[in-house]
């Protein structure tokens, strides 16, 4: 996934135990526990002249989690990896010291069919003493992922650890990311659950929290370990996420996150240099972009 702009348009309200915006970073909360960027993809219509076609771009510094609701991509990566992304699965690439991928419609696909795109791409901050690792990739079916109910809201693990259970995905820090589904209200109990910051992603329907109706299409992130339980409506689809923060500032510029701004400087050069590696048999690629007074950089 690139990051086209860093520009933060919404203006994050306070509710009382929760921050209500629509994305992250906030201006008030740059990230929620190792997690720093979220894009909500969709839903929009995918088909002729308007496929999925990210070319090559970069990254450092974090793990990239893709989780589709609906629609297909096809992720191939300078490492090797080249997988066909179905809805339920859960794609994570780690950069660590330096990847480049691209993210296209699969060919199948590219026959003058038209379908729906939708679903989350994430990037997670690795830890300190981890951000040079060797880049990696893991694919999980959603099969594979824990699944359980409990009074008409159905669970999925992501990734991670909650409620008692744990994600086979190989993660690199305390994090959670959780999809529920309801069939009818349900009253959601967080409290002793989850472990860290909690910010939760409203997909389809709405919560209440706090006394206040919050819809669709927004993020709320709770200010404290004990927030006030949440009353999830009928036919809704939420995502949990979060984690232990780390103790040191993450920095971010387009596709490269880290502790030291020196290594984001250094990454600039070498994609403008185009010193890093390539995903086989692809010559495509996105420039560094220019920065821009609009674009908010932290």
């Amino acid at each position: 996934m690139s990051n086209t702009d860093l520009i933060i348009e919404e203006r994050s309200r306070d509710i009382g135990d929760f921050l209500v915006g629509r994305l992250i970073p906030f201006r008030k909360k740059r990230m929620v526990g190792p997690f720093i960027f979220i894009d909500h993809m969709g839903p929009s219509t995918v088909g002729p002249g308007s496929y999925l076609d990210i070319d090559q771009h970069p990254h450092i510094g974090l793990s990239t989690l893709t989780y589709l609701f609906e629609g297909e991509i096809q992720h191939k990566d300078s490492i090797g990896s080249n997988q066909h992304i179905m809805p339920g699965s859960v794609n994570w690439m780690t950069a660590g010291k330096g990847v480049t991928h691209t993210e296209r419609t699969p060919q199948p696909l590219r026959d003058g069919r038209s379908f729906i795109m939708h679903g989350y791409q994430i990037w997670v901050a690795l830890p300190k003493h981890l951000e040079d690792i060797e880049p990696s990739f893991h694919h999980m079916d959603g099969s594979e992922l824990p699944t359980w109910s409990d009074k008409g809201a159905k669970f999925k693990l992501v990734a991670g650890k909650g409620f008692g259970r744990e994600s086979p995905l190989p993660v690199h820090s305390e994090l959670f990311m959780i999809e529920i589904e309801t069939d009818g209200d349900y009253e959601l109990d967080i409290q002793g659950h989850l472990k860290g910051e909690i910010g939760i992603c409203i997909v389809k329907g709405g919560i209440t929290a706090c006394n206040q109706k919050i819809s669709k299409g927004n993020m709320l992130v709770s200010k404290t370990d004990d927030a006030c339980q949440l009353k999830v409506d009928t036919k809704s689809r939420i995502l949990l996420f979060g984690g232990e923060a780390f103790p040191e500032e993450r920095h971010i510029f387009w596709n490269f996150v880290s502790s030291d701004k020196e290594k984001i400087e250094k990454a600039k050069e070498s994609w403008k240099d185009k010193k890093f590696a390539k995903v086989d048999n692809d010559d495509s690629y996105i420039p560094l972009p220019e920065i821009n007074k609009n674009i908010k950089q932290k």
